[in-house]
């Protein structure tokens, strides 16, 4: 064992980070870099999983060094990634086959009509909660197999290539290409895990075409994966525990372990996620049922509301508006204002998740007088991210039959307190800010000492600390006001109404 040190990696849409974090849960030191975001026609997102990794190699290599530990001083890897985006890669080179297609990637969408013609929607949902959408990762395999090099599903029957989410690859990678493995969380979203059975299943597996000798093998969330490759990144071998998609990890993260708590992680899309215990419960109107986590082989479940476009919005006002130079500046120029004045943006660049799930919605800036200025946008944007995450939470209090008192949140963009402020006035609940924005990596830094032995759940639940609660304060009819804008926004840009 080690110093009671737990090295944590966040492998996100935009960037990775590397965090140290001792045994009462502090994060000593942490190092993150981006990676390029590849648009290489409209609706299609990669990324190059290569330098990904080199990344990933420096940002854990450098974090020790700031902290000057060695590897014999950490106890335990974490890993928690962006969940749907998947690599396909050569076994025997180690190299992947095409860049790794994202989970805001559209170019699927064909592929999902097609078995949807088939009547296959209603097999897929049941046997593994989601929706056959392009969000998730199956058809980006089938596409990958049957539209990039020209022997690639010959040398995937033959045993020659893997696939997996980025905490396969990643696992893959660092232990030298001894481990190919995910977890349970991961995999319930790749619509390839039987989510009652919690096994890979043939019938899905014949649906896309995809020769099961590709897939991981499944874990636990709190299992020991394998080490890392002595000399890769670190000196000496480190355990790899505390394996969690970023959505679930957010969710352990935030200490919702008991069924109705409910968090919604504020990133470059966004997820709300409902703790529903250990029994599956299948739901509709655009909810997705996934796995919460699994520990020593017991399976929590949760019902999640699927944001795709979020922090995102920011992000575009910034590289390809250049309205704003950097994100601090956003909350001064939305409270210069003192109302939206009409405007509304439906960011819609990915088409829209829940409640709607149309992957042809386009994204458009409505409302818009002689008189809009640039704080209008910069507000419609931020507001848009409340917007979806209100029709999240409506949706999910409906399906559910669960009445949600308290939203606990997680995220860089929570730091914006006038997001947060009118988030709680359109739920008109409160909104319970941790002092850690980024609970993903936490939470897996949590999972991952729960593994190895530096806590237990009691332990879990005294390290979570709040940074500020924020309480409802707008009049409702206010409050009606704004959101039937809202709707209305949306239903012009719906792909039924263009």
């Amino acid at each position: 064992m080690g110093d009671g040190y737990i090295l944590a990696l966040d492998q996100s849409t935009s960037a990775s980070k590397a965090m140290l974090v001792n045994r009462d849960g502090v994060i000593v030191t942490q190092t993150a870099l981006e990676h390029k975001q590849y648009y290489p026609k409209p609706g299609w997102v990669e990324h190059d999983a290569m330098e990904i990794y080199e990344n990933v190699k420096y940002i854990l290599s450098d974090v020790l060094k700031k902290a000057n530990l060695e590897s014999a001083n950490i106890d335990v890897l974490a890993i928690t990634n962006q969940r749907e985006t998947v690599v396909v890669w050569d076994k025997d080179t180690g190299v992947p086959i095409y860049h790794a297609i994202v989970w805001q990637c559209r170019r699927t969408s064909e592929i999902c009509l097609q078995l949807k013609d088939q009547g296959l929607e209603n097999t897929v949902k049941d046997l593994t909660g989601l929706l056959l959408d392009p969000y998730f990762s199956a058809t980006k395999v089938k596409w990958i197999l049957e539209n990039t090099v020209p022997d690639a599903m010959e040398k995937a029957q033959a045993g020659k290539l893997l696939m997996g989410t980025m905490d396969s690859w990643l696992i893959w990678k660092l232990t030298g290409g001894k481990v190919h493995a995910t977890d349970y969380t991961n995999a319930s979203r790749t619509l390839l895990c039987n989510i009652k059975s919690l096994e890979w299943d043939d019938a899905l597996l014949k649906i896309f075409n995809i020769p099961k000798t590709m897939l991981a093998d499944i874990k636990s969330s709190n299992a020991t994966f394998g080490y890392t490759k002595a000399g890769e990144v670190f000196a000496s071998p480190i355990p790899i525990a505390g394996v969690m998609g970023d959505s679930q990890a957010a969710l352990f993260g935030q200490n919702c372990f008991e069924s109705g708590m409910v968090k919604a992680t504020y990133g470059t899309g966004s997820s709300v996620m409902m703790n529903i215990g250990s029994a599956y419960k299948p739901v509709g109107n655009g909810l997705v049922t996934s796995i919460a986590w699994v520990i020593d082989g017991k399976a929590e479940y949760v019902l999640e509301g699927i944001v795709h476009c979020s922090g995102d919005s920011l992000k575009w006002l910034k590289d390809n508006l250049e309205l704003i130079h950097d994100f601090t500046c956003i909350q001064g120029l939305a409270e210069s204002i003192e109302s939206n004045e009409g405007v509304y943006m439906v960011p819609a660049f990915v088409g829209l998740g829940i409640p709607h799930w149309d992957a042809d919605a386009k994204a458009a800036i409505l409302g818009m007088s002689r008189g809009t200025s640039k704080e209008h946008i910069v507000r419609a944007a931020l507001e848009s991210i409340v917007y979806q995450i209100k029709d999240a939470i409506d949706t999910m209090q409906s399906e559910s039959e669960i009445r949600i008192k308290e939203l606990r949140v997680d995220g860089g963009p929570t730091e914006n307190s006038f997001l947060m402020q009118f988030q709680a006035d359109m739920l008109n609940i409160k909104v319970t800010r941790a002092k850690v924005a980024e609970l993903s990596v936490m939470g897996a830094a949590y999972m991952a000492g729960l593994g190895v032995g530096i806590w237990n759940m009691m332990d879990l639940s005294k390290l979570r600390q709040i940074e500020q609660v924020y309480i409802p304060s707008m009049e409702d009819a206010v409050r009606t006001q704004y959101y039937q804008g809202w709707e209305e926004a949306v239903a012009r840009v719906l792909s039924k109404s263009l």
